[in-house]
């Protein structure tokens, strides 16, 4: 070996060991930083005519586990879906509230009972005749606040969407960005590490609004497709678009064409399909909650608000009712029509004639709601049947109850037992998924940057350094040398 070739040699070394020292320094900085790849520097001999020609950077590789990386995205978009679920019936359940709170519906059910069996046993008194239509407003206020939240988050996944959708249009074109860059840097032979770590934080965004699998191309570059099998990117990034409202009663549905639905590059996405291009995250959760959840919830308050105006609307109850006319509750002052029952809880009101405010009088709470003089102050009749009217076995004729007869508390029992059910199982799976989440997220720090392994490597590149520079230094001494000939 002459001593150019040593000069030459050790001088590469030198470069592949300060390559060496930034690529490990800055995997011990990036140790904790989400999305980022471990790096490693490949290097290869080189020979000159079968003599050893020094060492040569092949490149910086970066690795990850596409495989866990793809599960550990579809365990985001599990748990956003799951928690989106869980939020809509957990905020149901708290709006109705448990049995064990005064304030619930079952409570001022309760209440209401517990007001008219005062009265009837204490017909005369204007304070207990009182309590009874209070304790009847508030079941009433109870409903309407019931029907105004489930809208309210209907209204709320709506916006949801709109921005969802906002950030998969701009994450699509991001990534449709960086595979160029990528694919450039790959061709002028630099490293294009940091960019894939960019282009994975942004896939990872996106992962928990839609289920997405990664598919390898040419150059560099990734194709993006859901679960469900709408190509999210190949190429070009395709575009999502949604139309936001700035309402949401009952009555509107997307089926009926008041509220809209979701379209990938001009082709309409059916959303409510069980297995949808879309399922299985955030983005299919809020459309769920928006056109299906809240929309049954509606109905079953709906149909409980039905059940209790039929119970005081019966003819039978109060002779001194007209042919028609309503009962002590009614749909917006008037007597409920089977054919209109959409949005019947948020239309509920008591009777004007027993409501004072309503220009009524209390005492027809006993004497009868069509009584146009005061009868026997000490005739409870009218208020024991009222109390029987809301302990009669009932069938709930709509809502989706089952066909067991049931009185106006059991009716309300149940209305709250079919949101618990639901609620439960959903934070069951969500406790799953949070599990697998957190198991998947584990493994990938595990696979990714090994501290003591990089300080270990970093003394091994110091001695190494220290060999080079040793022989660089003795190659100067012998040219001296012989220049000093």
């Amino acid at each position: 070996m002459t001593i150019n070739s040593a000069l030459y040699n050790a001088l590469s070394g030198l470069s592949a060991n300060a390559r060496a020292a930034h690529v490990v320094s800055s995997n011990v900085a990036n140790a904790m930083t989400e999305g980022y790849g471990a790096r490693s520097l490949g290097l290869s001999s080189r020979t000159l005519g079968g003599a050893p020609s020094g060492v040569v950077i092949d490149g910086v590789n970066r690795h990850v586990d596409e495989r866990l990386l793809g599960d550990r995205r579809l365990s985001d978009a599990a748990m956003g879906h799951g928690s989106t679920r869980s939020g809509f019936l957990e905020g149901l359940e708290k709006t109705l509230g448990t049995p064990d709170q005064p304030g619930s519906l079952s409570g001022r059910m309760a209440q209401f009972e517990a007001a008219l069996t005062e009265a009837a046993a204490r017909p005369d008194s204007e304070a207990a005749l009182n309590a009874s239509l209070n304790a009847a407003r508030n079941i009433v206020s109870h409903l309407k606040a019931t029907s105004d939240h489930i809208q309210s988050a209907r209204l709320s996944a709506d916006g949801s969407i709109a921005q969802e959708v906002a950030q998969l249009n701009q994450g699509l074109q991001d990534v449709q960005s960086l595979n160029t860059k990528i694919q450039v840097a790959i061709a002028r032979g630099a490293d294009p590490s940091g960019l894939m770590d960019q282009r994975q934080q942004t896939i990872d965004a996106l992962s928990s609004i839609i289920p997405i699998k990664q598919v390898p191309r040419d150059g560099g570059q990734v194709a993006l497709i859901s679960s469900g099998g709408a190509i999210l990117l190949d190429g070009r990034a395709a575009e999502l678009t949604f139309s936001p409202v700035n309402m949401i009663v009952p009555e509107m549905t997307q089926s009926g064409g008041a509220l809209s639905g979701l379209t990938i590059n001009g082709q309409p996405i059916d959303t409510e399909a069980e297995r949808s291009a879309i399922s299985g995250g955030s983005l299919a959760a809020h459309f769920q909650v928006r056109d299906d959840l809240a929309v049954s919830a509606q109905e079953q308050v709906d149909a409980f608000a039905r059940d209790l105006i039929e119970r005081f609307q019966d003819p039978a109850l109060d002779t001194t009712r007209a042919p028609g006319a309503p009962g002590l509750f009614t749909d917006a002052g008037t007597a409920f029509d089977p054919a209109d029952e959409v949005a019947l809880s948020s239309r509920l009101s008591l009777n004007p004639a027993v409501d004072p405010a309503q220009g009524g009088a209390l005492w027809r709470l006993r004497d009868g709601l069509g009584a146009m003089v005061q009868g026997n102050v000490g005739n409870a009749t009218l208020l024991g049947n009222m109390i029987d009217a809301l302990d009669a076995p009932k069938v709930a004729v709509s809502g989706g109850f089952s066909g067991a007869a049931r009185s106006s508390a059991g009716l309300a029992a149940d209305l709250l037992n079919t949101i618990t059910v639901n609620l439960d199982q959903s934070e069951a799976r969500l406790s799953y998924d949070i599990a697998q989440n957190d198991s998947l997220r584990q493994m990938e720090l595990a696979q990714g940057v090994d501290t003591d392994a990089e300080m270990q490597k970093l003394m091994i590149i110091e001695q190494a350094f220290a060999a080079n520079a040793q022989v660089v230094t003795a190659a100067d001494e012998m040219l001296q040398l012989l220049l000093g000939i």
